[in-house]
């Protein structure tokens, strides 16, 4: 059974977006495609200028006009030497700019399309269609004008065959066929096997992304060679893919190579008979003779046409998660209100299991609820249902009375702070990541809401304050935590969730920041995830989540005297623990 980031999807997925890229690189790929339509003409016009110069100097060697036609052949030699390097070059900026506006247009995508993107592909497999794909796919709109450059010769030497004799086209169109269906082919099955070696490059690099995320983990369990070969164990899988390519790729040169020689002599012993025949010229007979290795000139097809298939299947990848849509957001603005939040029935599924089932829930504006469980219960989710960082398959979910899904983007997350158990700390600087966010807060709040989450002493400690780059600043898990607090605070709201935001803090700097959480004069609603019977002590109200389901409701003192709510804990006996409450 094919995982969702597996899962099949239509040919033509790569088509609107490579036909979207030659658009962005519609004026390159113009010059690009007339450079090489130039460099095609050049090398039309040598062969014949070539037999004219032979002609001439055999029949009179020191002529004005010999000599005319010799340095004509010159510069169309220099000529072509300046339209290559201006290829080259050429091609080289095309497929950065259009890989740059890829990776632009797919990273935009996937934050609009939110965590959902990640829950679909994975981090590694996101990491890989963003920076490999998109490298590959960059290249079509300069494949596709190199392209037909290289069909443009085959066909225009065919032509000049003809020119030169009627007769020697025709024994050339006698074998073209072949080279056709030869293309057709390895068009054909070149497009699977770079699809699925495309695809197990993926799962290479999901492994690798895994293995990072966990390296202190693997470090310390001493796994690093069972990582190792957990990670590499589609090599073998990658390398048979890659050999089926090649394999494809080569079968083909051969074919080609040997159909090729066969028409070309079959040209030139027809040339000959004419030759002999006074109906060809010793310079005609040199012309006709390159214009057969145009004219066969399939390597070069060969080679354009993988390009382009690589392309096609890197495109494809990408179309992949374009397909993913966007999270949607309304035009609503809320009212006044203190954050009361309402989960009405609400039920989400993730790999065909029901996750939380039916749960309706209310937080009153102005409160702190603790929400308890043991792992696996769905206490994060519910936290990233309440802020929409994920929406649930039925129900809804509303803040003040508005439907999350009716807010405006920016109007939502004004309204919504989140802290996290591992806060990303994005920002240039210490300042930057507590300001992160829809607007950034004046450096007085970002000041004050530092203080408030206990981190104001450690930050002023560091080489330059605020102003400390964030790669300069080494930080425990402790101190990440409390500048990720300190960033929800710093942009308040109407409601406040914290996902395990306080379970790296030192017992003292929790409770001095649960004081400023729990007090009654906070005008905004808290969502706490749990995880310390002090934490839920302090809520003005504990859900008890079990199996996806509310177990329970009501104050910790209440709670505490349900064995199957203090074994949440880890605690079997009531005394001595719950006189928090």
């Amino acid at each position: 059974m094919t995982t969702p980031a597996e899962s099949p999807l239509p040919a033509d997925t790569s088509v609107p977006l490579l036909r979207a890229a030659v658009r962005h690189s519609g004026l390159r790929c113009l010059a690009l495609g007339g450079a090489a339509t130039a460099a095609t003409g050049a090398n039309l016009l040598l062969p014949a200028a070539m037999g004219r110069a032979l002609d001439l100097l055999l029949t009179d060697p020191g002529g004005a006009r010999a000599t005319r036609w010799v340095l004509g052949c010159t510069g169309l030699v220099l000529l072509l030497a300046v339209l290559d390097a201006w290829e080259t070059v050429l091609g080289a900026t095309t497929d950065a700019r259009t890989t740059a506006w890829l990776r632009d247009r797919l990273v935009g995508h996937v934050l609009a399309v939110g965590p959902r993107a990640v829950r679909r592909f994975g981090p590694g497999e996101l990491v890989a269609r963003l920076v490999g794909n998109a490298a590959q796919a960059g290249t079509a709109p300069a494949a596709v004008a190199a392209l037909l450059a290289a069909f443009a010769a085959p066909v225009g030497a065919m032509v000049a065959l003809w020119l030169v004799d009627p007769w020697l086209a025709a024994v050339f169109l006698g074998g073209a066929p072949v080279l056709m269906l030869l293309l057709r082919a390895l068009a054909r099955d070149s497009s699977q096997c770079v699809a699925r070696y495309q695809e197990v490059q993926g799962r290479i690099a999901s492994g690798l992304a895994e293995a990072i995320g966990g390296f202190r983990t693997i470090a310390a369990g001493g796994t690093a060679d069972r990582e190792a070969a957990r990670i590499l164990r589609p090599l073998p899988e990658l390398s048979r893919a890659g050999h089926q390519m090649w394999r494809v790729q080569g079968r083909a040169a051969a074919q080609a190579v040997a159909v090729a020689p066969l028409l070309q002599i079959g040209v030139l012993a027809v040339a000959g008979v004419l030759l002999v025949h006074h109906r060809l010229t010793v310079g005609e007979l040199l012309a006709a003779s390159r214009y057969a290795v145009l004219a066969t000139g399939v390597g070069v097809l060969v080679g354009r046409l993988s390009g382009l298939v690589r392309a096609r299947a890197a495109a494809r990848r990408l179309g992949e998660v374009l397909d993913e849509p966007p999270t949607a957001y309304g035009t609503r603005r809320l009212p006044y209100g203190q954050g009361r939040l309402e989960l009405r029935g609400v039920t989400v599924r993730r790999g065909g299991r029901t996750v939380l089932d039916g749960v309706d829930l209310v937080v009153p504006g102005g409160t702190t609820l603790a929400v308890v469980g043991r792992s696996g219960s769905g206490k994060s989710l519910l936290a990233a249902l309440a802020g929409r960082l994920a929406d649930p398959d039925d129900g809804d979910v509303l803040l003040d009375g508005t439907p999350l899904r009716e807010l405006d983007r920016s109007e939502l997350r004004r309204a919504v702070g989140y802290a996290f158990e591992r806060p990303a700390l994005l920002g240039d600087t210490i300042g930057d990541t507590i300001g992160f966010g829809v607007a950034a807060p004046d450096p007085d709040r970002i000041t004050e809401a530092a203080r408030t989450a206990h981190a104001d002493t450690f930050v002023r400690r560091l080489p330059r304050g605020y102003a400390t780059p964030v790669a300069d600043a080494p930080l425990s898990g402790g101190e990440a935590q409390r500048l990720g607090l300190a960033r929800a605070f710093a942009h308040g709201g109407r409601l406040l969730i914290l996902d395990d935001a306080l379970s790296s803090l030192d017992t003292v700097t929790e409770h001095h920041i649960t004081e400023v959480l729990f007090r009654s004069a906070t005008r905004s609603s808290r969502l706490i995830v749990a995880h310390r019977v002090s934490t839920a002590a302090r809520a003005d109200a504990v859900v008890w989540l079990e199996g996806g389901r509310v177990r329970a409701r009501g104050s910790h003192a209440e709670l505490w005297q349900l064995a199957g709510y203090r074994g949440v804990f880890g605690a079997g006996d009531a005394r001595g623990l719950g006189g928090g409450s």
